[in-house]
């Protein structure tokens, strides 16, 4: 049986090819860490970082939980990531969000030097990949990961959706 192969939406990174299984795999570690968020009321976004092909660092949104607005997703699966290495820097990681990172993320996975970026979802108001101020595209950015959109999508979107749907 030949293996289904996924290469991604690439967004200013060359393309990276990867099982679709794997790529299913991780998404829905990440959106199943976005529906834990949800279910504490806060924004339903969440991250892993793999290694290696291994879970090394997960982590959902939780600012309203720790009272700090630094509290996204993709900072708390960084810091339990360079936690588990015992290091600043993520080198060889990859990290799965079920959204677009915002500028304060994407800062934080240049500074933690995070290989590959793999979002779900698109943010057009409060994304800083393909959005907004499209941090790893200006030239003072140090760090430029590889970037892929788009697996898991549609069920991170509705998630997000039927959040805000029920608090307006």
């Amino acid at each position: 049986m030949r293996e289904n192969r996924w290469q991604g939406n690439s967004v200013g990174g060359s393309w990276r090819d990867m099982t679709l299984d794997n790529a299913r795999k991780f998404a829905e570690q990440a959106l199943e860490l976005a529906r834990q968020a949800s279910a504490l009321g806060e924004v339903p976004v969440g991250a892993i970082v793999v290694h290696q092909g291994r879970v090394i660092g997960h982590g959902h949104n939780q600012p309203r939980a720790l009272n700090d607005p630094t509290a996204h997703a993709e900072i708390m699966a960084i810091r339990a990531a360079c936690a588990a290495l015992g290091t600043d820097r993520l080198t060889g990681c990859d990290l799965w969000v079920t959204l677009e990172p915002c500028a304060m993320c994407a800062g934080a996975i240049a500074h933690a030097r995070i290989a590959r970026l793999h979002y779900a979802a698109s943010d057009p108001k409060g994304g800083a990949v393909e959005h907004g101020p499209r941090l790893f595209q200006q030239p003072t950015v140090l760090h430029k990961p590889e970037v892929y959109a788009g697996v898991g999508a549609e069920d991170a979107a509705a998630l997000l959706k039927a959040f805000f749907a029920e608090r307006r």
